[in-house]
């Protein structure tokens, strides 16, 4: 008879192998727990993936393999139906059920990731549709936290329609005979003829990200999501972030500011407070001594988290202000706060403001 420990551990050793024969650890590759929600599996790939592109990892010989195997993580576990079947039997279940389709998410992962790796910028050759800019207003708990926002959008798509059309129209220069030694040239239209279309308009519904410290009106492409084309590619849509305002925090870059209003009291004695931050932890502010009004204290790494290196962090100053009690004062108590405080009239006058 096994002891419980031992049951334990058989169960998670025959577990981890069949899993082991089954393919791929698509968890592990992500680095994120079998309980991780949709949005942590969201934010841990688009990580990895700025992180092992191959074109940012060209010394390493299996770069490809490593961004390959991510993108199949991704494919797996963001898909509520490929990662049940996932959990249930593993990667070879999903291949033989036909649900591993070997697509690059990379590419299309909320259109574009507003940055590019090497190589020469692409050339349109064809026609492209205009861009649409779209501003997006997001709290800055979003900008500290992190947070995907789905947006439904009525985009005009291209149908095939009845008939034919003109198409591919262009200027080309032509050459006619006037007679004997005598001839023309001259710019004309020509055109193609090609398949009738028509807009239609279809209701999308886009998933963007808000990265963590991202800047105020910081722009994501989505490729292909802006004005179509009759006889090109699509648009963009940019979406242009901005942040509302925060009822107790300032961001200035990296940094947080906000100021806090403490009793006459605490300004002599001392206090210790208890500052609620954006993620919902608290900050403690604490001072022994004598604090003035528009006294200021700094503290460090409380800031907002640096967008190009989230393991960087801005400071949180705080600023006071002085709640002065507004009863009136018997001569005793007067008496007494003079022995207390032991301070000679200062009186100054200034002349104007």
């Amino acid at each position: 008879m096994l002891p419980n420990s031992a049951y334990v551990f058989l169960i998670y050793f025959l577990s981890a192998l069949v899993f082991t024969l089954a393919g791929r650890d698509f968890y592990n590759i992500l680095g994120v727990s079998r309980s991780a929600s949709t949005n942590e599996i969201k934010k841990a790939y688009r990580k990895l993936a700025k992180a092992l592109h191959p074109d940012k990892n060209q010394g390493d010989p299996d770069a490809s393999q490593k961004f390959q195997d991510l993108g199949a993580a991704y494919e797996a576990l963001s898909d509520p139906e490929k990662r049940e079947l996932y959990d249930r039997c593993g990667e070879d279940c999903l291949k033989k059920d036909g649900m591993m389709n070997n697509a690059d998410p990379f590419a299309s992962f909320f259109g574009d990731f507003g940055f590019h790796f090497g190589g020469e910028q692409q050339q349109h050759e064809t026609p492209r549709g205009s861009d649409i800019v779209m501003e997006l207003t997001v709290s800055l708990e979003e900008l500290y936290n992190g947070n995907f926002i789905e947006i439904t959008r009525n985009k005009p798509v291209i149908k095939p329609a009845a008939g034919t059309r003109k198409c591919n129209c262009r200027q080309e220069m032509v050459t006619r005979n006037l007679g004997p030694g005598r001839f023309q040239m001259m710019q004309q239209t020509v055109c193609d003829e090609c398949p009738n279309v028509k807009l239609v308009n279809e209701e999308r519904l886009l998933e963007i990200e808000v990265e963590v410290g991202a800047p105020d009106g910081h722009k994501t492409r989505l490729r292909g999501e802006g004005e179509p084309h009759m006889d090109g590619d699509p648009g963009d849509l940019v979406i242009v972030l901005n942040t509302e305002r925060h009822p107790r925090f300032t961001r200035r870059g990296d940094d947080l500011y906000t100021n806090v209003t403490i009793s006459l009291q605490d300004a002599l004695t001392g206090f210790t407070i208890e500052l609620p931050h954006l993620d919902g932890h608290s900050v403690t502010v604490s001072r022994d001594k004598v604090t003035w009004a528009g006294a200021r204290v700094r503290k460090k790494g409380e800031g907002m988290t640096n967008f190009e290196n989230n393991n960087l962090h801005g400071n949180l100053y705080v600023t006071f202000d002085i709640d002065f009690p507004k009863q009136d004062f018997s001569d005793e108590d007067k008496e007494a706060l003079r022995k207390i405080l032991k301070q000679a009239p200062n009186n100054k006058v200034y002349n104007g403001l």
